[in-house]
C-alpha cells in the first residue's frame, strides 16, 4: 500500500451561477427571417474585425485600446452592440489563451513519455507507474521523429504565448476544415456555405438592470413581443420608433418561465442571443442571467439521509443507493445514454439520463448523490497509452465535464448536493471488496455496481473495504470480530464487540428472553448443582 497517492478529501460541489433557456422562434414572417440575417451579416463582419484587433493587440491590451476599438465601432452600430462585441472579443481571447496553455501541458506531457520510454533498452517491459520502452527498432526510429516534431511544435506554442499570440477561427476551426471533405461530410458546397455564415454572424446582446426589461437591444416584453435595436445601416428596416424592429411572432420560455417573466417584470438584467440552425432550418432564442450561488450545505448534512454512488461510464451510469452506515440498499440502477450523433443529441442523451437520476433520488429521499471528480486532460494522451486507441477513444467520449456541470446544476433546483470524490482506485477497490459479495441468484452484480458503492462510501468517509477482521488465536476466536462501518472518530470502532449474556437464538435475542439470567431455569444438566455447596440431610 505504500505505492498509493494521498486521496483527496471530499467536498460539496457549489451550485451553478447562471441560468441559460432556450425557446424557438416560431411563425416569423419571411421579412422577420430577411432582417435577422442582414442584421446577423453585418454585426458579424463587424466582430470578425475587431477580435482581429484585438488579437493583434495582444498582451499590449488596455483600457484606452479596448474604448477606441469601441468608439470605431458605435458609428456603423451602436453603442450597446459595440459594448456586446468588444467584450465577446475579449471572452473569445481569453478561451484561446486557455485553450493554449492546455496544448503546451499536453505536448510537455507527451515529450516527457516518449523520452523516457527512449531511453530505455528496446523490449523493456514497463511497470504500473510508468511504461516500458517500444516493442521494435522501427518504433523506435518512428518515435523518435515523433520527439523532435513535437518538441519543435512546443517551441512554437511556447513563443507564442510569450508573445500573447493566439489562432482563433470565427465559425469553427471543425467547420472550416470540413470545406476539404464535403463528400465525407455529406454536404455540397452550397451548404457549407449556408452553415458557415450563419456560424458568423453576431446576434447577441447582453443584459442591462434598470432598462425597459432588462435589455435595449435585444428586448423580449413579459408577453412575448420580441424587438431588437437595428444597427445605424440598416435603421431603414425598422417597423417601431427609435430604430426599432418588432418581430411578428410571441415567444414563451417553457423552462424557468416564471423566473425569467418576474426579471423581466422588474427590469433586471436578462442576455439573449438569436442563432439559426442551418440543418433544420429553425431559429432560437436562448436567454441567460446571473443567479445568486445557493448557500452550500455541510457534508454532514447532506448525507444525513444516505447517498447514492454513481459511476460514470461511456454509455451509461451506474448508481446504486447507500444508507448512513455505507451499506447498499435495494438493487442498483443503469441509467443509459448514446453519446453518437449531433452535439445536440448527445447534450439531450445526457439531460435525460440525469433525470431519470435525481428522479429516483428523490423517490428514494436521499439528499445527496456522489460522482467522481474526474478530470482526463493528461490520462488521454496518444503516448500515454500507445496503440491502446479504443481505450483512448472510450475516456475521450465519457462526458465527465459536460455531466457534472449538468448534474450540478439540475440538482440545485430538487435540492440534492452533488459531492465530489477522489476517483483514484474505486473501481479497482469496489470490485476487490463489494463486487462478489453483492451476487446472488436473481442479481449479477457488475464491475461498475461495485465502483458506484465504492464512490458512495468514500463521500461517506468509510473506507471501501466491508470489514477488517484480525486473525483468531484458536478455534474459538477469542479475538472477537472488529468492524470499519463506524466512522474514524468514533471511539472504540477498532476493539472488541461486547459480550452480551444469555442464549443466542433466533426466537430469542441475546440476554432478553425471561430467564436469560436464571441459570436453573434454563435445565442445564448439573450446572446449578455444581455452584453450590453439598449438605446431609439431617434425618
Amino acid at each position: 500500500m505504500g505505492g498509493l497517492r494521498e486521496l483527496a478529501a471530499s467536498f460539496v460541489v457549489p451550485g451553478p451561477t447562471g441560468v441559460a433557456v432556450r425557446t424557438r422562434l416560431k411563425q416569423l414572417a419571411p421579412a422577420d427571417e430577411k432582417v435577422l440575417a442582414l442584421v446577423g451579416a453585418h454585426l458579424g463582419s463587424l466582430a470578425s474585425g475587431d477580435l482581429r484587433a484585438r488579437c493583434a493587440d495582444g498582451l499590449e491590451h488596455s483600457a484606452e485600446t479596448w474604448a477606441a476599438r469601441k468608439r470605431g465601432l458605435t458609428p456603423v452600430s451602436s453603442s450597446r452592440w459595440a459594448g456586446s462585441i468588444t467584450k465577446a472579443s475579449h471572452d473569445q481571447w481569453a478561451l484561446a489563451r486557455r485553450g493554449q496553455l492546455a496544448h503546451i501541458q499536453s505536448l510537455e506531457a507527451g515529450i516527457r513519455t516518449i523520452a523516457h520510454r527512449l531511453s530505455l533498452p528496446v523490449g523493456a517491459k514497463g511497470s504500473r507507474k510508468a511504461p516500458g520502452d517500444y516493442r521494435s527498432t522501427q518504433e523506435w526510429h518512428a518515435k523518435s521523429r515523433r520527439l523532435h516534431a513535437l518538441e519543435d511544435r512546443l517551441e512554437r506554442e511556447r513563443a507564442d504565448r510569450e508573445a500573447g499570440t493566439v489562432h482563433v477561427v470565427r465559425g469553427g476551426k471543425r467547420l472550416a476544415r470540413t470545406r476539404h471533405h464535403l463528400p465525407a461530410a455529406q454536404l455540397t458546397e452550397t451548404q457549407w456555405h449556408r452553415r458557415w455564415e450563419a456560424s458568423r454572424w453576431f446576434l447577441q446582446a447582453d443584459g442591462e438592470s434598470g432598462k425597459r426589461y432588462g435589455n435595449e437591444t435585444l428586448r423580449v416584453s413579459p408577453d412575448g413581443e420580441v424587438s431588437i435595436k437595428l444597427p445605424a445601416p440598416l435603421a431603414g428596416l425598422a417597423n417601431a420608433p427609435h430604430g426599432r424592429y418588432v418581430m411578428a411572432c410571441q415567444v414563451a420560455f417553457p423552462h424557468r418561465g416564471p423566473e425569467w417573466a418576474d426579471r423581466v417584470a422588474a427590469n433586471r438584467a436578462v442576455a439573449y442571443r438569436i442563432h439559426w440552425d442551418v440543418a433544420r432550418g429553425r431559429w432560437y432564442l436562448t436567454a441567460s442571467w446571473q443567479i445568486p450561488v445557493s448557500k452550500t450545505i455541510p457534508l454532514a448534512a447532506a448525507l444525513a439521509q444516505g447517498v447514492i454512488g454513481v459511476d460514470t461510464n461511456a454509455d451509461h451510469l451506474a448508481a446504486w443507493r447507500l444508507d448512513t452506515h455505507g451499506n447498499p440498499i435495494g438493487n442498483p440502477r443503469r441509467f443509459l445514454f448514446d453519446l453518437s450523433g449531433t452535439a445536440q443529441h448527445r447534450d439531450a442523451q445526457v439531460r435525460h439520463a440525469l433525470t431519470r437520476l435525481l428522479h429516483w433520488a428523490r423517490t428514494c429521499g436521499v439528499g445527496a448523490i456522489a460522482v467522481e471528480d474526474l478530470h482526463f486532460t493528461a490520462e488521454k494522451t496518444r503516448e500515454k497509452h500507445g496503440r491502446k486507441k479504443r481505450f483512448r477513444q472510450l475516456i475521450s467520449g465519457m462526458p465527465t465535464g459536460r455531466l457534472r456541470a449538468r448534474l450540478t446544476s439540475m440538482a440545485d433546483q430538487t435540492g440534492i448536493a452533488v459531492i465530489a470524490v477522489d476517483p483514484a482506485y474505486t473501481s479497482r477497490w469496489g470490485a476487490q471488496h463489494w463486487q462478489k459479495s453483492l451476487n446472488h441468484g436473481n442479481r449479477k452484480t457488475t464491475r461498475h455496481d461495485a465502483a458506484a458503492v465504492a464512490i458512495g462510501r468514500r463521500a461517506q468517509g468509510h473506507p471501501i473495504r466491508r470489514r477488517t477482521t484480525p486473525p483468531p488465536h484458536d478455534r474459538s476466536d477469542r479475538v472477537g470480530h472488529r468492524t470499519v462501518q463506524a466512522r474514524s472518530g468514533t471511539r472504540g470502532r477498532e476493539e472488541t464487540r461486547p459480550r452480551i449474556p444469555g442464549p443466542r437464538t433466533r426466537s430469542v435475542g441475546a440476554g432478553r428472553g425471561a430467564n436469560a439470567g436464571n441459570q436453573n431455569a434454563q435445565h442445564r444438566p448439573g450446572r446449578s448443582a455444581e455452584q453450590q455447596s453439598w449438605q446431609q440431610d439431617s434425618q
